[in-house]
Order: C-alpha cells, then sequence, then structure tokens
C-alpha cells in the first residue's frame, strides 16, 4: 500500500468517529447559519420570501355555520352568526398520570373553555360541545367534577370560563362546538398523551 492511501484510508476512518473534534464544527456552524437568521434587526430571515411571510399566525380564525374554523387547541375562533358574534378558546386537555411507568390506553381530559367578546345572548349548552377521537368516536363532555351549573345564556359583556371533561383514548383527537345543535362552527385539534 503506497503512503497515500494509507493516509485517505486514516482520514476517512476518523471522519466517521464521534467526539469533540467532530462535534465542534458542526456546532460552530450551526451558530454561524442561525446567527444570519436574525440579521439586520430583521424578524425575519432575509433569504425568505417577503410574501409568504405572517406574523399574526396565531391570529384568531373565523368560524362561520357555512365554513367552520379548525384550528389547535389554546388558540381563539372568533365565531359568527347570523344571531351573534363571540369569540371562544378551548384549551387542553389536561390528563393526569403524566409519566407513570405503565400509560393506561385512555384517560381523563379535562378541557377548559373560554367564551367572551360576545354581540348579543350566545346560547351555552354542555351538549353542543363533542369530542370526536381519532378513530371517529363521538363523546359528549361533561362539566368537571367543582363546576358551577353553565348558565343558559352568554350575555355581552360577560366572560364565560369552565372545564369540561371526557374519558378519551390516548391519541389524536377534536373538540367540536355546533351552538346550534347541528352546524359545527369551531373545531380544535389536540393530542391525548400520557407518557
Amino acid at each position: 500500500m503506497h503512503r497515500a492511501d494509507v493516509i485517505a484510508t486514516h482520514e476517512r476512518g476518523r471522519a466517521f468517529r464521534s467526539g469533540p473534534s467532530r462535534g465542534l464544527p458542526v456546532f460552530l456552524l450551526t451558530v454561524v447559519a442561525l446567527a444570519g437568521c436574525g440579521a439586520h434587526g430583521s424578524k425575519y430571515p432575509s433569504f425568505l420570501p417577503k410574501d409568504t411571510l405572517n406574523p399574526t399566525v396565531d391570529a384568531a380564525l373565523t368560524g362561520t355555520m357555512a365554513r367552520p374554523a379548525l384550528t389547535v387547541e389554546g388558540l381563539a375562533v372568533n365565531v359568527k352568526t347570523h344571531k351573534f358574534d363571540v369569540s371562544i378558546t378551548v384549551g387542553g386537555p389536561v390528563v393526569p398520570g403524566e409519566g407513570l411507568p405503565f400509560q393506561q390506553p385512555a384517560t381523563t381530559c379535562t378541557w377548559t373553555v373560554t367564551m367572551k367578546n360576545a354581540t348579543a345572548d350566545v346560547p351555552v349548552s354542555l351538549a353542543d360541545f363533542h369530542v370526536v377521537d381519532h378513530l371517529g368516536s363521538v363523546l359528549v363532555p361533561e362539566l368537571a367534577p367543582d363546576e358551577a351549573r353553565l348558565p343558559a345564556v352568554l350575555h355581552p359583556g360577560q366572560v364565560l370560563r369552565f372545564r369540561i371533561r371526557a374519558y378519551e383514548l390516548v391519541g389524536q383527537g377534536m373538540m367540536q362546538w355546533a351552538p346550534d345543535h347541528r352546524h359545527v362552527v369551531a373545531i380544535w385539534d389536540y393530542s391525548v398523551e400520557n407518557d
């Protein structure tokens, strides 16, 4: 074997070793690349096309009976109907027993619902909330044990916050609200995790 072949083989062998000599250059390249993303005090990296940037990515969506809003848990939906407008947010689910050594296939899920900014009287009924799990099963949640009875109506100027609960399979799910008992106007996507 020639000396050049020995050196090439030796260098190839080093390229696949882990350790400080290999990790440091990768770390430095990552730092330099990320540092360039915020150059010149701009909010976005300069290489992104400007017409695709939307700083209000977490803004509330508008949901109607003809076009329900699909968002993620914790974000508000501005619901507009012929009778009223209202802002509604569903946060959660919160589950007990995270990090236990044995994960159950199903668990109790608790969501927090907040309704506010009503323009007219909004009917409030627990039967208008539905949980759909990843298998397509539909569940009607109940009030959390320590919650007071819901008022029948949310009046303009009021804020209503309450917790609802259902026993659901671990996995993906959707919370839906249909204030007229038929037409869903808002959908929140979420994950049930207990690991």
